[in-house]
């Protein structure tokens, strides 16, 4: 008899940061719940004084589990233990395991979780390899329920889940009888396209109809800011200057929104409001004219950038945002590359200083629609803390670093330098049938 489970890949990427994430907010915040339920405390109260006290800030990284639970946790030390993608990780993987994986699978993953690109990953292995596999991604984060300060979008976001996992176990246990018999022994990708706010079935991913367009970036030097100068444009610049921030872990610019995992209580994710972070000079952004059509955005979306650095490692940040017409920018999705790890995450190669590299910067996936006269926005700079930990610009473990070094850092997009944020775009049906 096959087992049909319905599952939740693991996270494959970014291995220092998922250290940080699983304690952050997950290990020490149930600990915390744990402990203050059975003495009937207020966990809003004490998860927010202890999170902002007590371990967020602490350094070096190795003993924060001591300073917030005061003792040392297995799990924590095993992951400090293993900052790059080596064989402890690898042997976690699910990528390992998916080829010989012969039971139906069904999974849920929302744009806002941190899981959302594995259990698309995972999907498009099964699926190109011919496996019953369906996955359901909506415009949810870790908890489905949560409902974002930013943005509704509509009451067909919401679904029965709990009814689909029942009739999923039905099917492939009872053998109850399904409606599309040959639907229901394929691969089924359900997707939220966000802004229309409907659903969509496919069968792959990604999506062999994509266009990946790049959308370069150009200023005249003084990016900086909202108010700056930085600009995106479709064809590449003629002329355009570099830009240049401070990046200072004593000062990281806080996470706000986006994927974050896994408690809304520590901090919200979502498609949260910028323009606080946008106010910072430590934040390059470059902002596209008025849309004069939609633009649908759907698979993964990744940012070139040409940099260099007056230190041997550090990191760089992207984030898409859509700039509302009324002028609020609301984040969309969003990534960091340490520069260690810009050419491999099993081996970390540490920069030459001052020296220029181009990198790729995951910025995550999504499916979003920019509507006309909403503006499509990125955001480049250093830091999104807490959710990935801050680079302390050192050589070495940054989990044993308590020394924090301010970085200078340069963004080229001139002649010869071509950064551009890499959008998956999906052509959309016009109302006649024709496509644009």
């Amino acid at each position: 008899m096959k087992l049909a489970v319905p599952t939740r890949a693991v996270p494959y990427l970014q291995v220092a940061p998922l250290a940080i994430t699983l304690f952050f907010f997950f290990v020490v915040p149930m600990t915390m719940v744990l402990v203050a339920s059975f003495f009937d405390y207020n966990m809003t109260g004490i998860i927010r004084t202890f999170t902002l006290n007590n371990y967020i800030d602490h350094l070096p990284l190795r003993s924060a589990d001591v300073a917030a639970t005061q003792q040392s946790l297995p799990l924590w030390q095993q992951a400090l233990d293993h900052p790059s993608f080596d064989l402890f990780w690898q042997q976690q993987s699910l990528r390992t395991f998916l080829k010989n994986m012969n039971t139906p699978v069904l999974s849920f993953g929302g744009w806002f979780d941190s899981y959302a690109a594995s259990d698309l990953d995972a999907f498009g292995r099964l699926a190109k390899a011919n496996k019953t596999v369906e996955t359901w991604i909506g415009p949810w984060a870790h908890d489905p329920a949560f409902r974002y300060p930013t943005r509704d979008f509509g009451p067909d976001s919401m679904m029965p889940m709990r009814t689909k996992q029942v009739d999923w176990f039905d099917r492939w246990l009872k053998k109850s009888p399904v409606t599309n018999e040959p639907e229901a022994e394929s691969a089924t990708l359900h997707i939220f396209v966000m802004g229309p706010d409907v659903w969509r079935k496919e069968h792959e991913w990604p999506l062999a109809r994509t266009h990946y367009t790049p959308l370069y970036l150009a200023s005249g030097g003084h990016a900086n800011t909202a108010t700056g100068d930085g600009a995106l444009t479709w064809q590449l610049p003629r002329k355009s200057k570099v830009d240049t921030y401070t990046y200072d872990p004593h000062n990281p610019v806080p996470t706000t929104g986006g994927a974050v995992c896994c408690d809304p209580r520590l901090f919200k994710p979502g498609p949260l409001d910028q323009s606080n972070v946008e106010a910072r000079p430590d934040v390059l952004v470059f902002t596209s004219p008025p849309l004069s059509e939609e633009i649908e955005v759907t698979g993964q979306v990744r940012t070139i950038l040409y940099v260099s650095t007056n230190v041997n490692d550090t990191d760089f940040t992207a984030k898409l945002v859509d700039l509302q017409p009324d002028g609020k920018p609301l984040l969309v999705t969003d990534g960091i590359q340490r520069m260690r790890y810009r050419l491999s995450l099993t081996t970390p190669v540490y920069v030459k200083r001052n020296q220029a590299y181009q990198i790729s910067v995951d910025t995550g996936v999504t499916s979003y629609v920019f509507a006309p006269h909403h503006r499509i926005r990125l955001e480049v700079s250093s830091s999104n803390f807490p959710r990935f930990d801050r680079n302390l610009d050192a050589m070495g473990p940054n989990a044993d670093q308590t020394k924090m070094s301010k970085a200078r850092q340069t963004v080229f997009h001139q002649k010869g330098y071509p950064s551009a944020v890499i959008l998956p775009i999906i052509a959309r049906q016009r109302p006649n049938g024709n496509q644009h």
